[in-house]
């Protein structure tokens, strides 16, 4: 019935577009879902984030406008107001709109909480997901994040809280001990942190970990080490972001079989 309510409201002040949020994947554009596709070519306004493949945006209509909306680290937060804004806006011109994200919209993309904005104004939309760099990245690196023999369980965290926690809401000994993988989100800044938190929560120094560099694209570079060298393997190679870190013995067998070897 709320639905069905909120259609009724919408009718009475004109009429609205929609919002597309959408995910575009983890950086390939051949990864990008059929559905995303159609959209790009479909919809009036693209608001795309900073990870989003140019590539990609080649694909949109010769009419689309496209509007950058992405956020760098250390970006005022108002940042996320304007792209909020800018939605109501298109929607209230009765503009059709593709929120275009990296990855998926609901995994550390915000997408619930542009779906909840959405909703408070009673604008229409859709959740279209995408395939994100926790599967991606894993995938492109030779790192399979289940295996019969190393890991029954999964766990993702985000490297990078939100500011307006007064706490960490991280529970590293928890986790530390529950978890056969664990894939952390924009945690390159945050890898010594994370590293020592790891090993002060019982993880032996020794522990297999990854960290990848832009994942599935030509620029891939995954650095493979431990808990006690990672951070200065890193610094020597100067990886840098977007970066998704991977902890676990299933790292150990990346070796084995690694297929992707970009700009080959």
């Amino acid at each position: 019935m709320e639905r069905g309510t909120r259609k009724v409201e919408q009718s009475k002040v004109g009429p609205k577009g929609k919002v597309y949020i959408c995910g575009a994947g983890p950086g390939d554009r051949d990864l990008l879902t059929i559905k995303a596709a159609k959209l790009l070519s479909e919809c009036d306004v693209i608001l795309y984030d900073r990870l989003v493949n140019k590539g990609i945006l080649n694909m949109t209509s010769s009419h689309s406008k496209k509007v950058y909306v992405g956020r760098e680290s250390g970006d005022p937060t108002t940042n996320q107001m304007i792209t909020n804004e800018l939605m109501l806006k298109y929607a209230n011109d009765g503009k059709k709109i593709l929120r275009l994200k990296g990855g998926d919209p609901f995994i550390f993309g915000r997408g619930g909480e542009e779906a909840e904005f959405l909703s408070s104004k009673n604008i229409k939309y859709e959740i279209v997901p995408g395939i994100s760099s926790l599967n991606g990245a894993a995938v492109y690196a030779g790192i399979p994040l289940t295996h019969r023999d190393y890991s029954s369980s999964v766990v993702i965290l985000t490297g990078h809280e939100s500011i307006e926690k007064k706490k960490s809401s991280i529970k590293w000994d928890a986790i530390a001990k529950a978890a056969d993988t664990i894939v952390i989100f924009m945690g390159l800044e945050q890898l010594k942190h994370i590293t020592r938190k790891m090993i002060g929560a019982g993880v032996t120094k020794k522990s297999d970990i990854a960290v990848i560099e832009n994942a599935t694209s030509n620029k891939q570079r995954v650095i493979i080490g431990n808990l006690d060298n990672i951070v200065r393997k890193v610094k020597q190679k100067k990886i840098q972001s977007p970066a998704i870190i991977i902890i676990g013995k299933v790292v150990g067998i990346q070796n084995k079989i690694e297929w992707f070897l970009p700009n080959n």
